[in-house]
């Protein structure tokens, strides 16, 4: 009895195949992309000119947060829970009594407001360490912002009956005159601890 041979299948074309499938897939699948935190820096500051006494921040008028590497909170030197930064960030950026230890204010020609008094340099520094984890640096990160957009919620509906993020433009800008309080992230570094 005769042995039949098996056709073989000519397999170069699967190959082309293949590479076309996956050339189809990687162009018409979407990528999901993180959009990250955003910040608007600050320019960069000239260092051959010196800042003149108007432009230096005073001691008070800096919320000075921290965050170790055991993600314990430091605010102006305590201990706090994370839930208690929020309204710390308010009580510092409104400072309603004109508390000595809280942000200078000066008195400000705001359109929508007139002649008010605000805070004169009120300045919320973030300084992590090297340690601290992604979870508890995004947490700190939204309360401070929660704090500001509150005030500033406070006040657009106090004004005109809206939320902040329902303003005009040119309310929008006026309400962020009246709270000005940029947050400053340091570099991280070790803080406390080994």
């Amino acid at each position: 009895m005769a042995r039949r041979e098996v056709e073989q299948i000519n397999a170069a074309p699967m190959a082309d195949i293949a590479f076309l499938l996956l050339i189809f897939f990687l162009v018409t699948t979407t990528m999901e992309t993180d959009t990250g935190l955003m910040r608007l820096l600050p320019p960069m500051q000239d260092p051959n000119v010196e800042q003149s006494e108007d432009q230096q921040i005073h001691e008070r008028n800096i919320l000075v947060v921290k965050v170790n590497k055991d993600n314990m909170l430091l605010v102006e030197g305590e201990i706090i829970q994370i839930g208690e930064l929020k309204d710390i960030t308010k009580e510092f950026i409104l400072n309603p009594n004109d508390a000595e230890n809280l942000p200078e204010k000066i008195e400000k020609n705001i359109p929508y407001f007139g002649l008010v008094r605000v805070a004169k340099q009120a300045v919320i520094s973030l300084q992590n360490d090297y340690g601290t984890s992604y979870g508890v640096y995004i947490a700190v990160q939204n309360e401070l912002l929660a704090a500001r957009d509150e005030v500033r919620d406070e006040l657009a509906m106090q004004t005109w009956g809206m939320r902040y993020d329902d303003l005009s433009e040119d309310q929008m800008a006026a309400v962020d005159d009246y709270y000005n309080a940029p947050i400053s992230e340091a570099e991280p570094k070790k803080i406390g601890g080994e």
